[in-house]
């Protein structure tokens, strides 16, 4: 009996399709331009709805490969997909691979459709409107509609006050671009994008609307911009406000309501005392901020900020851009859906410079002993951010600013990930780190590596068999000294064992043997025959490269 090739139901990127009654081409064109216009994917043509595998029309013919030249030939841009034949079940099977594609592929009649998670969780698919567009190219990054002009609008759109409130974040934020400082109404509109001239005339952008627009105007110009803080306690809402104002107010508006809500919990360390908010500020900032960069401004729906009872929500309108998942959010180059916002947002100094907010809110998270934020629940529209605001582990931020105090500097990110995973899954190869910091397995070897001779985690094995704990320090620090005895104290003890047992049956055993054996360094396998011999557990005959090891006599 085979493994089954075919998955057995559909989602975003798989699609079954009937054959049974010899499927039109013109639905079969359909179906796969509805695929690339989204994620791309792969039709099973020959399958039903629910999974059934019922084979290709008996009229179709052995080679099927004449397919790819009648998608090309039907779609424009024509659409090139790959096909292959498979038997299931004893059943032929068309799988037609379909590429992503940044250009919208539309059927030869004009026809324009996409893939979507319909409302009762299942892929439908429906048409696909011009004024979704442009968040598609967005998405590619072929267009940076925030920097684009927006029909309708003038100056007199902006507010004067907003624009006061714009001038006070670059004079009093250390971190914003004191170059700003200065500057006439025209020069900033033109050093942040905020006009474009266009025939002479200057007119506002997108960003400039968002950034100084009267409330007004936005609702009016960009009336999918919205943004919702709630505080929810259970089932019950104890704060639910909403503001369609311009986002230099909407970033002070959130940061005064969630400062009613980030309580603080006091942690104690010699004369210092410590004030650890439920979410680390610096985190609390970039998470919010970045939601408002990177929101999707064609689609409806609001930025939501979220408190409850054991985590913050932070979701925005728009899935993440091409290229950006949540396997490699840590690694990938950044690749802001508005890049004109982005650049704005980091010369005032409301977002990290750098490009790396990311690291910022996973530093901000495990630094204090929480777990790592999660991204897991995000779609293809929406990008959702959990961040549990449990407790802090108050041993774990110990250790981690005497590591600080030890390193004048604080922990990279990776180490933090590093230190989490451990202290979660108590041990763990190379390539499951590298899985957890998203990258190769090589450089998770070479990290680990350098966190053994720094004494933070302890190397155990060699070869494929090798794996890390954390070191015996750090679990003292974090009062888990019998926790690391149960992970790594017992290794001597079953490696002697093997040792002996090896004696009984073969009478004799070398140093190299130990080592190949135990799956440990000759230089380790040498310490333990010495403890062995020391302990009269065995005896040593002859010197340097002669010598061996016998059993004991009683």
């Amino acid at each position: 009996m085979t493994d089954r090739l075919i998955p057995t139901h559909e989602t975003l990127v798989v699609e079954f399709k009937s054959d049974r009654d010899k499927l039109d081409d013109g639905e079969l064109i359909e179906a796969l331009i509805c695929l690339a216009n989204s994620q791309g994917g792969t039709l099973y043509l020959g399958v039903e709805n629910d999974g059934t595998v019922t084979g290709l029309h008996a009229t179709r013919p052995h080679d099927i490969q004449p397919l790819a030249a009648l998608v090309a030939n039907r779609t424009a841009p024509a659409l090139s997909v790959e096909v292959e034949a498979v038997v299931q079940e004893g059943l032929r099977v068309a799988l037609i691979r379909v590429p992503q594609t940044s250009a919208i592929t539309a059927r030869s009649d004009g026809l324009v459709k996409r893939r979507r998670i319909g409302g009762n969780g299942q892929p439908e698919c429906v048409p696909f409107l011009p004024h979704e567009y442009a968040s598609r190219q967005a998405d590619f990054q072929l267009v940076d509609m925030s920097s684009e002009p927006v029909a309708g609008a003038t100056l007199d759109d902006f507010d004067v006050l907003q624009r006061e409130r714009l001038r006070r974040i670059i004079n009093t934020n250390p971190r914003s671009d004191k170059s700003l400082v200065g500057l006439s109404d025209e020069q900033l509109d033109g050093a942040l994008s905020l006009t474009v001239t266009r025939s002479g005339v200057r007119r506002p952008t997108l960003l400039g609307l968002l950034l100084i627009g009267a409330t007004a105007g936005l609702q009016r110009l960009v009336p999918t911009h919205e943004v919702l803080f709630q505080v929810l306690s259970g089932t019950r809402v104890k704060v639910n406000e909403s503001s369609r104002a311009a986002l230099v107010e909407v970033v002070e508006w959130l940061d005064l309501l969630s400062r009613g809500v980030n309580t603080e919990q006091e942690f104690n360390e010699g004369l210092f005392r410590i004030g650890i908010s439920r979410v680390d500020g610096d985190a609390l900032r970039e998470a919010i901020n970045n939601a408002l960069v990177h929101r999707d401004y064609a689609r409806r729906g609001p930025v939501r900020v979220c408190w409850q009872d054991i985590d913050l929500i932070i979701s925005n309108p728009g899935g993440f851009v091409e290229g950006v998942t949540v396997e490699n959010l840590l690694t990938t180059e950044p690749r802001p859906r508005n890049p004109a916002l982005a650049d704005a947002f980091k010369r005032l100094g409301l977002v990290d410079r750098t490009g790396r907010g990311v690291d910022l809110i996973f530093s901000g998270m495990l630094r204090f002993g929480r777990p790592e934020p999660d991204y897991a629940q995000s779609m293809p529209d929406l990008v959702k951010l959990s961040i549990s605001t449990a407790p802090a582990d108050l041993a774990f931020v110990r250790m981690v600013l005497q590591e600080e105090a030890r390193q004048k500097g604080d922990l990279p990110v990776e180490t933090l990930l590093i230190l989490t995973a451990l202290r979660e899954a108590r041990r763990l190869s190379a390539g499951e780190l590298a899985v957890r910091l998203q990258c190769r397995a090589a450089r998770a070897s070479s990290l680990m590596e350098s966190l053994s001779e720094s004494g933070l985690v302890r190397a155990h094995g060699q070869g494929k068999n090798r794996y890390f704990t954390l070191s015996a320090a750090v679990y003292r620090e974090l009062g888990q000294k019998a926790e690391y005895v149960r992970q790594a104290a017992f290794e001597p003890i079953q490696q002697a064992q093997m040792i002996k047992n090896y004696l009984n049956e073969h009478g004799q055993i070398r140093r190299s043997e130990v080592a190949n054996l135990c799956q440990i360094s000759p230089r380790e396998a040498g310490a333990l025959l010495e403890r062995m011999v020391k302990a009269t557990e065995i005896l040593l005959h002859g010197q340097r490269k002669a010598a061996y090891y016998t059993a004991t006599k009683l």
